[in-house]
């Protein structure tokens, strides 16, 4: 007990040590599901499904299946029929997510996500086409930057490798880059960004608002600094 009670405040000392800074960071994504709490679904035929999660089944690092269950019944459900759901995060890694969205919540930038819900807890998933490979390709994939997601949204890449971060009982809490992300720009498809290729993406994605332009120095944007730029863009968008 006093070994959680200590991960907990050390918990809460790394992310308040970033509030300054939250509104404009990335989600840290997560895999591992509250089965207590209601996961809410919402299926591309518009019917809303609420329950409790039970399993869930990936290929490859990509959602296939969920399980979730609804008036004492198991139900499988898949992917593909799913538009977007709110999954609440388990134990400390749900402590983290809270903690950081709280604070997104204050400069709230998107018109179609729930924020009470990422407040309290969830990560949000929705259906995106993706140009992988030179193909098309339907994923169900977290959304990163719920809190500023208008023009740009930013999606956990299930194989993307990271740098250094912090971490508490193996769940990361501050820093950590990833080297990959699924980015989609208004009405196109997403596209997966890699950290190598920032420099050559950057006009592309932001070179319609000077506002981020003028982020910019020497001509060199950071791919640390992609969060950043991101919540910018979306106050271009207002």
């Amino acid at each position: 007990m006093k070994t959680s009670k200590i991960l907990l405040l050390l918990g809460m000392f790394l992310i308040l040590g970033t509030t300054s800074t939250q509104a404009q960071s990335f989600l840290t994504p997560f895999e591992s599901f509250s089965t207590k709490k209601t996961t809410y679904l919402t299926m591309k035929d518009g019917k809303e499904i609420e329950g409790n999660f039970r399993n869930m089944k990936r290929k490859k690092g990509l959602i296939e299946q969920i399980w979730i269950k609804v008036d004492g019944k198991v139900q499988k459900i898949p992917a593909e029929d799913i538009q977007y759901m709110y999954v609440p995060a388990n134990n400390l890694e749900k402590f983290a997510i809270s903690m950081e969205s709280a604070y997104d919540a204050t400069t709230w930038k998107s018109d179609d996500i729930n924020r009470e819900h990422l407040k309290d807890g969830y990560g949000f998933y929705e259906f995106a086409t993706v140009d992988h490979k030179g193909k098309e390709r339907q994923l169900l994939l977290q959304l990163l930057n719920p809190a500023f997601a208008n023009g740009i949204r930013v999606y956990h890449d299930p194989f993307a490798g990271e740098t250094m971060s912090a971490g508490i009982g193996g769940i990361k809490v501050a820093g950590g880059d990833e080297k990959s992300y699924y980015v989609k720009k208004g009405k196109a498809n997403a596209f997966r960004l890699k950290k190598k290729e920032y420099d050559a993406k950057f006009d592309g994605l932001f070179g319609d608002c000077e506002a981020v332009a003028n982020m910019v120095e020497n001509n060199d944007p950071r791919w640390s600094d992609f969060a950043k730029h991101a919540y910018e863009y979306a106050n271009c968008q207002e």
